[in-house]
């Protein structure tokens, strides 16, 4: 997820000394599990 790309280029640059070079690109939507859905859910309703 794209949470979890977050601090990974800084992290990236840093292990090789600013040579390395990071592309993001978009593929594909995907349906969450429904646990993880009602999870995000009641955090935006502020449940």
């Amino acid at each position: 997820p794209l949470s979890e790309m977050f601090g990974y280029v800084g992290d990236l640059r840093s292990r090789t000394q600013g040579r390395a070079n990071y592309t993001m690109v978009f593929d594909s939507y995907a349906e969450v599990p429904t646990n993880v859905a009602k999870e995000i859910i009641a955090k935006a309703t502020g449940e």
